[in-house]
């Protein structure tokens, strides 16, 4: 009640209550003057027991404000004992017991923390992606397949995956999230992942389970203010928050992962954000070799990465450095042979084994330069509904390896390569969508002075949608390339084309879009490619006996994430 407005009515009123109650022979008496004074009089008297009571209003509106402030307070402080660790007391310290009434939490906070946590904005939370399926070819034995099964795979050349994956992969993600009472947020999360291509159930003996994330990030931080207001900071081992990838090739655009720290979100101007990191990877131990004998070595990368944001752009500028990794060549071979000798004092034959180590390839970089522009579009290449993504990337040195930064020790000081990637999704019709790619890449002196290679993907992807339960999937691959290794770890240099079909009947709970899973397929898939491809190396599938092309393979899969 708003007391200063309601002084005056309130005075009148009484004056006027006052005045009509003088008694009427007095009245009759009296002079008009002095009637008025008399009214002036009451007037006065009435306007000073209203502001009175409006003092007394104010007094009480304010003992209410503050056994308000009170309550909350103690509420405030019976919660951060609840969430304290509890103390050790001993038998001359007995525990002094809160009242219950204080112990309660108000409901609207327990609703709204019930609420978070079911949203997963605080406490645990789990994430997953998996998926498994059975590939098996026309002779009824399991065949090779994954989107890198080609000669251009080890170079990042991928082709479609739907009805080309024999393997069980499995990532498990468990976060948990904090609000601390000044209202900053922390995030603990680690993820497991395991990968077996076995059918067995029994896996232990192939298992590739490790650990592939543990860090923390922290968020909302109340000290951060200008451009850091709305920033977080992160360490740990972690996968960059804004890796994205082109999902029907299972090949990201960009992947930039490792051990180290990072801040996010840093706001630079109005449209403008970026993120800074640090990441660290450890290169396989390699054989460095002097004087004709092998000794082992090692070496770290380090990564230091600007991400910046600008509306739709994003422009990614790297630098990498590896300390040492110039001490080693990429190319080391070793060759050994029985040598019979006769024993001068016995007469005995003795065999011995004689090992010889040869420098075939170059050393490695110990630095490189690595880049990316991107434009994340929010339609179908401005055509209709939908979206797309073009990027253009280009590395040098240790950098050449454009897709996993940091991740290829073998490259040399001039290795240099550019890649393009470009991917849409729309809907061509009702019940009818369309996830069209291009992903192609040059890449010269890599690994031996005067190498060469080449390649390009063309993926198409298409979905008709005939129940809200089942749709029928289909995808064509093709990939053409033009790779020439220079004898690099024995390759030979060929050229030519791999192309893929596949039909999938597919089942889910839900048809709803591209991203709507999980999914139950079957498929029949024929690959084919020319023999030349055969050739290449004996460390890939093609040329395996009963793999050489014109390859029907049948299966069966799910994939699911949440």
């Amino acid at each position: 009640m708003n007391a200063v407005t309601l002084k005056a009515p309130l005075a009148m009123t009484v004056a006027l209550a006052a005045f009509h109650a003088v008694d009427p022979a007095l009245a009759q008496d009296a002079s008009l003057e002095e009637r008025l004074a008399a009214l002036e009089a009451r007037v006065a008297a009435a306007e000073r027991r209203a502001e009175q009571a409006e003092q007394r209003a104010i007094r009480a509106e304010n003992q209410i404000a503050q056994r308000q402030a009170q309550t909350s307070a103690e509420s405030e402080k019976q919660m951060a004992q609840r969430q304290a660790p509890a103390r050790r007391t001993t038998e001359e310290e007995e525990p002094v017991s809160a009242p219950e009434s204080a112990l309660e939490e108000p409901t609207d906070e327990r609703l709204a923390k019930a609420v978070r946590h079911a949203e997963g904005k605080e406490g645990f939370s789990y994430e997953a992606y998996a998926r498994s399926g059975l590939l098996i070819g026309e002779d009824g034995k399991s065949v090779p397949g994954g989107p890198y099964l080609s000669p251009a795979g080890p170079l990042g050349g991928a082709v479609g995956r739907l009805g080309n994956e024999p393997d069980t992969y499995v990532e498990a993600i468990f976060n948990y999230r904090q609000r601390f009472d000044n209202g900053a947020r922390s995030l603990y999360s680690i993820m497991l992942a395991d990968s077996v291509t076995t059918s067995n159930d029994w896996t232990a003996e192939e298992s590739n389970l490790n650990l592939r994330q543990a860090y923390v990030e922290l968020s909302e931080l109340p000290s951060f203010t200008g451009p850091f207001e709305n920033a977080s900071i992160w360490a740990g081992k972690r996968f960059d928050r804004d890796n994205f990838d082109i999902h029907w090739l299972d090949s990201d655009f960009i992947f930039l992962a490792g051990t180290g720290g990072g801040i996010y979100d840093v706001q630079l101007a109005d449209r403008w954000k970026a993120n800074f990191s640090l990441f660290g990877r450890s290169y396989s131990d390699f054989d460095i070799v002097t004087n004709e004998t092998a000794i082992d070595g090692d070496t770290d990368n380090l990564t230091l990465t600007a991400n910046n944001y600008v509306g739709n752009w994003q422009w990614m500028i790297s630098g990498l450095s590896a300390a040492d990794n110039d001490d080693r060549f990429n190319d080391v071979r070793t060759d050994s042979r029985q040598v019979v000798t006769t024993d001068p004092d016995t007469g005995d034959m003795v065999v011995t084994e004689e090992t010889t180590v040869t420098n075939r390839g170059e050393k490695g970089a110990d630095d490189g330069f690595h880049t990316m522009l991107v434009y994340h579009g929010d339609t179908f290449f401005g055509l209709g509904e939908g979206t797309f993504k073009g990027a253009i990337l280009h590395g040098q040195g240790l950098g050449a390896e454009v897709k996993n930064i940091g991740a290829d020790g073998n490259l040399t000081d001039d290795a240099k390569a550019t890649r393009i990637a470009v991917y849409g999704t729309t809907y061509l019709a009702p019940g009818w969508r369309v996830a069209p790619m291009i992903l192609a890449e040059t890449s010269s002196d890599r690994y031996v002075d005067g190498d060469d290679y080449q390649w390009a993907t063309v993926n198409f992807r298409l979905a008709n949608e005939l129940t809200e339960n089942f749709e029928m999937q289909y995808e064509a691959s093709y990939q053409y390339m033009d790779l020439d290794p220079k004898d690099y770890r024995e390759r030979s240099s060929v050229s030519g084309g791999y192309s893929k079909l596949t039909v999938a009947p597919t089942f889910k709970p839900l048809v709803d879009g591209f991203w709507a899973r999980p999914e139950v397929r079957v498929f029949a898939s024929y690959s084919d490619w020319d023999d030349e491809l055969n050739a290449y190396s004996d460390e890939d599938s093609f040329g395996t006996e009963g793999f050489t092309g014109g390859q029907w393979s049948f299966g069966t899969q799910m994939e699911i994430w949440f």
